[in-house]
């Protein structure tokens, strides 16, 4: 067995592997490309703290207590992987880089990596989304004088100090960025694509199932996933609150075009800019599955929970309604439990050859 990923839904995944009696390099291997524990928050920006991370649900069998909210978010979790993974010996081959998977002898899936070609009967992938951002196209793009960068580069709010900055995109991100950019930058600017949604009241575990629900039905017709985040809306906390009464989320419709100077609307109105920020998201990193053809027409991969309805062998955790930290742990356990009924024999080794 091959777990490709060691985020958060990886790391379930080789937890779950390991409570039902499979071995780590005799059994499975899990293979990461980063260079260290921590999933994609390793790569978070440093005013990230953790006090201000949303929704981080534990993995399974290790709580993270003790945890320090002034921290950034990347330490305090990159170092609770850490520990989760010396705790369980769930010994991560890392870094390796997946370059594709693909059919092999004898109902056996080939994966290629840097680190050899392993052959096994089932694969769960659990890349995620961070190395795959987002960057919409707009007319006049290559002739803006100024920086674009995406959320994965962002390097925190210091780095606009004095400038003029256009944030893109309506998520968690974008609002973050926004509110941290306003206290240094000389000028903000929020545009949006639809309009944002703001979530008041409590977000309880109904809601909560409702929400992944729209998500796990996208992945069932073969769509590309929608986060769970754009179906929710975003928490109105104090924050917020304070942000829009400053005038700081006071959203602006999609520009049309992007200009040397910055950004213009049909209608007349532009905006000067030093900085565009593209807070867009991220798509699911699942190229390297591209021999196997599992897409559909519509251009995702279809899902009957975490299985690919075209190959059985192959399970998606991490993937569309799995992608939040508690759903990734959920995910992993039922990948588990399928591959199980899968095989229906002993556990047999995996190697690199």
């Amino acid at each position: 067995m091959v777990v490709i990923g060691a985020g958060q839904a990886g790391l379930s995944a080789a937890f779950h592997l390991r409570r039902t009696g499979f071995e780590p390099d005799r059994d499975f291997v899990v293979l990461d490309h980063a260079p260290r524990p921590g999933g994609a928050w390793q790569f978070r920006w440093p005013s990230l703290t953790y006090g201000k991370v949303h929704g981080m649900h534990a993995l399974p069998g290790m709580e993270l207590t003790g945890a320090d909210p002034a921290r950034p978010s990347s330490e305090v979790i990159g170092e609770y992987f850490r520990a989760y993974e010396e705790t369980f010996g769930l010994r991560v081959h890392r870094p390796v880089d997946v370059t594709a998977v693909r059919e092999g002898a004898h109902g056996r899936l080939l994966v290629e990596s840097s680190e050899g070609t392993y052959a096994t009967r089932a694969l769960i992938n659990a890349t995620g989304t961070w190395d795959r951002p987002f960057w919409p196209r707009y007319p006049g793009q290559e002739t803006f004088r100024g920086r674009q960068l995406h959320t994965a580069q962002y390097p925190g709010p210091e780095a606009f100090a004095g400038q003029r900055v256009v944030v893109v995109g309506g998520g968690a991100s974008g609002t973050q960025h926004l509110m941290e950019i306003a206290d240094v930058a000389a000028a903000t600017t929020w545009v949006t694509r639809s309009e944002p949604v703001f979530r008041e009241g409590p977000f309880g575990e109904a809601e909560g199932r409702a929400a992944v629900a729209l998500v796990e039905d996208r992945v069932r017709q073969g769509l590309p996933p929608r986060s769970v985040v754009s179906v929710t809306g975003l928490p109105l906390n104090d924050a917020i609150r304070d942000a829009r009464a400053r005038g700081i989320l006071d959203r602006l419709p999609m520009f049309d075009r992007i200009t040397p100077a910055g950004v213009a609307w049909d209608d007349g109105r532009s905006v000067d800019a030093d900085v565009i920020l593209w807070a867009t998201g991220f798509r699911a990193v699942i190229d390297h599955l591209a021999p196997l053809r599992l897409r559909e027409p519509g251009g995702g991969i279809r899902m009957e929970g975490t299985r690919a309805v075209r190959d059985p062998r192959i399970h998606l955790v991490g993937y569309g309604p799995s992608a939040s930290t508690i759903g990734a742990n959920r995910a992993g356990r039922a990948a588990v439990a399928d591959i199980r009924r899968l095989l229906r024999t002993a556990p047999r080794p995996v190697g690199a050859r």
